[in-house]
C-alpha cells in the first residue's frame, strides 16, 4: 500500500528531526514545556522580574497516517510547528506568561476530501490542524498562554486568562500537534502535605485541533454531533447555552502511596458531573477503583430537545477499576469499564479525553452507555537505554450501531490493538524525543452492510511517528 511506503520513507527522514512524547497522563503537571520548573526567586523591581524570566521552545514534526479497509478513502499527514514561551521572575509573588505556536501542513492528503462511499472525511489527521476550517492550511498559529498568576507559597498559586490544565475531564489531550486550552480563573492549593484542592471558573475553550477561542457554549459541538437519542442528526453546535464551566478537585494522599480524588464538574445550564477515585498501592501491586456520575442541569444546554447537548431524560453511571503489578522497569495492568444503560456518557471531546483505566489513544467511550471495556497494559522501560516500550489490547462490547439512545457515534464493538515506543536521547542530542506509535481496530459488531459504520472507526490501522525537540 502506498501508505506504507510512504511510512518507511518518513521513518528513514525522521532520524534528523525532533519530537516530544504524547500522551501525557491525566494526573500529571500540565507542562506543555518542558523547561518550565517551579516560581522563581522574588525579586525587588518589575524590571530584575522581565529580565530574569526564562524563555523555552518547542519544535515538533508529526507523521500520521491511516488506512481503511477495501476501497475506503485512506489519509496521511505531515505537520511541522513549534513555539515559544516566556515566563517572568516573580515579583511580590506576581508572574506573567505568554506562548503561541504555529503549524504547517507540508504535503498532506486533502482535508477536505469526502469519501464516495460514506460520505465522510478524514477522522484522524483532520486534527493535526484546524477542523473548524478543513480548508485552512496557512493561518494555523495560535496564542496559547497569556496569564497572570500569583504565588501563594513554591506549590500554592492562582492563574488568571489563556492557560493549560489538566484534570479529569477538562485535561490536555495532548496527542496531536498541540494540546486543549483554556481561558478562565484556576487555583491550586496545598493545605498540608497530603491534601490538594484544586479548581476554578473557565469561560472560553481554545480545542486540540482548532485555532480560534471559543466560549464554553459555543466550543461544544466543534467536533462531530453524532446523532439525538432518538436517531436524528444531532444539531446542538452553535445552539448550546452556558455561562461557563465550575470545577473542584480534591485530592488526599493515604499511607503507602494511596489516595483519593473527588471531583465535580458543573457545566452551567448543561449538565454536571461528578466522580470519586481510590487508588491503592501495596508493595509492587496497585489497584483502583473509580465512580462516575452525571445528570442533566435544566433542559441539557437547549429548551428544543433537537438542538439540545444531554437529553433530560437520560443520566450515566461509570465504574472503573484496575489492578496490576509494577516495579521499577515493569508496569502491568488489567483494567475494566462498566457504563450503565441508563444513558450516555457524555463529555465535549473538544474537552479532554476519557479518564478511565480502559481508556487507549485513538478511541474513546464517550458518547455511549451499556459498555463493557476490557484492556490489558503492558509498559517495559530498559535499563541500558532511554527506551520505553507498550502493548496494550482491549476489547470494547459497545451497543448496537443503530441504538441511537446509548450509541450516539455508530461505533460498532471492536478490538484495538496499540503498540508504542518511545526515545529520549542524551548528551548531545539531549532534548531530543522520538515516539512511533501503531493502532489496529478489528470490527466485532454488527455494521448492516453501511461502511460509515466502518470507515475510519474499525478493520483500520493508524500510523504515527512524533519528533519533538524541547529547548
Amino acid at each position: 500500500m502506498q501508505i506504507k511506503h510512504l511510512l518507511l520513507l518518513i521513518i528513514s527522514l525522521g532520524t534528523s528531526l525532533s519530537l516530544r512524547g504524547q500522551h501525557q497522563e491525566i494526573h500529571s503537571p500540565p507542562h506543555l514545556w518542558k523547561g518550565k520548573k517551579s516560581v522563581a526567586e522574588d525579586s525587588t523591581s518589575l524590571l530584575f522580574a522581565f529580565k530574569h524570566g526564562k524563555v523555552h521552545g518547542n519544535l515538533r514534526y508529526f507523521f500520521m497516517a491511516t488506512e481503511n479497509q477495501d476501497h475506503l478513502t485512506d489519509a496521511h499527514a505531515n505537520a511541522m510547528g513549534g513555539g515559544l514561551f516566556y515566563e517572568t521572575a516573580a515579583f511580590k509573588g506576581f508572574q506573567m506568561g505568554v506562548g503561541g505556536y504555529f503549524i504547517y501542513n507540508m504535503g498532506s492528503s486533502d482535508m477536505t476530501h469526502v469519501d464516495k462511499y460514506t460520505q465522510t472525511v478524514s477522522r484522524y489527521e483532520t486534527s493535526l490542524f484546524d477542523l473548524a476550517d478543513l480548508a485552512n492550511k496557512h493561518d494555523l498559529d495560535r496564542l496559547e498562554e497569556l496569564y497572570l498568576k500569583y504565588n501563594f507559597t513554591k506549590s500554592s498559586h492562582v492563574s488568571v486568562g489563556k492557560q493549560l490544565i489538566n484534570t479529569p475531564f477538562i485535561n490536555l489531550q495532548d496527542g496531536r500537534m498541540r494540546p486543549t486550552e483554556v481561558g478562565g480563573i484556576y487555583g491550586e492549593l496545598f493545605p498540608g502535605k497530603k491534601n490538594k484542592l484544586e479548581g476554578g471558573y473557565l469561560y472560553e475553550i481554545s480545542p486540540r485541533g482548532t485555532v480560534d477561542w471559543y466560549g464554553i457554549g459555543e466550543s461544544i459541538g466543534i467536533y462531530p454531533n453524532g446523532t439525538n437519542v432518538n436517531g436524528t442528526k444531532g444539531n446542538y453546535k452553535g445552539n448550546i447555552e452556558s455561562k461557563g464551566v465550575y470545577l473542584m478537585g480534591y485530592t488526599h494522599q493515604l499511607p503507602r502511596g494511596n489516595s483519593l480524588k473527588l471531583w465535580n464538574v458543573f457545566v452551567e445550564n448543561v449538565f454536571n458531573t461528578s466522580m470519586v477515585q481510590w487508588d491503592i498501592k501495596q508493595q509492587h501491586w496497585v489497584a483502583g477503583i473509580q465512580y462516575t456520575q452525571q445528570q442533566a442541569v435544566n433542559e441539557g444546554g437547549n429548551e428544543d430537545p433537537t438542538k439540545t447537548y444531554f437529553a433530560p431524560s437520560q443520566k450515566s453511571r461509570v465504574i472503573s477499576a484496575k489492578i496490576g503489578y509494577e516495579n521499577t522497569q515493569w508496569k502491568t495492568s488489567f483494567n475494566y469499564t462498566r457504563i450503565t444503560a441508563e444513558g450516555r456518557y457524555l463529555m465535549p471531546r473538544e474537552w479532554g479525553r476519557d479518564p478511565f483505566y480502559t481508556f487507549m489513544p485513538r478511541e474513546r467511550n464517550e458518547g455511549f452507555g451499556d459498555v463493557n471495556a476490557y484492556v490489558g497494559k503492558v509498559n517495559y522501560a530498559f535499563s541500558k537505554v532511554p527506551l520505553k516500550a507498550s502493548l496494550s489490547y482491549g476489547y470494547f462490547q459497545l451497543p448496537d450501531v443503530k441504538n441511537y439512545a446509548l450509541n450516539k457515534y455508530g461505533l460498532p464493538s471492536y478490538t484495538q490493538l496499540n503498540i508504542d515506543l518511545s526515545y529520549e536521547f542524551v548528551d548531545f542530542l539531549e532534548g531530543l524525543e522520538l515516539q512511533a506509535l501503531y493502532v489496529y481496530k478489528a470490527n466485532q459488531g454488527e455494521t448492516y452492510q453501511n461502511e460509515k459504520y466502518i470507515i475510519n472507526k474499525v478493520n483500520m490501522s493508524n500510523y504515527n511517528l512524533i519528533l519533538n525537540f524541547h529547548f
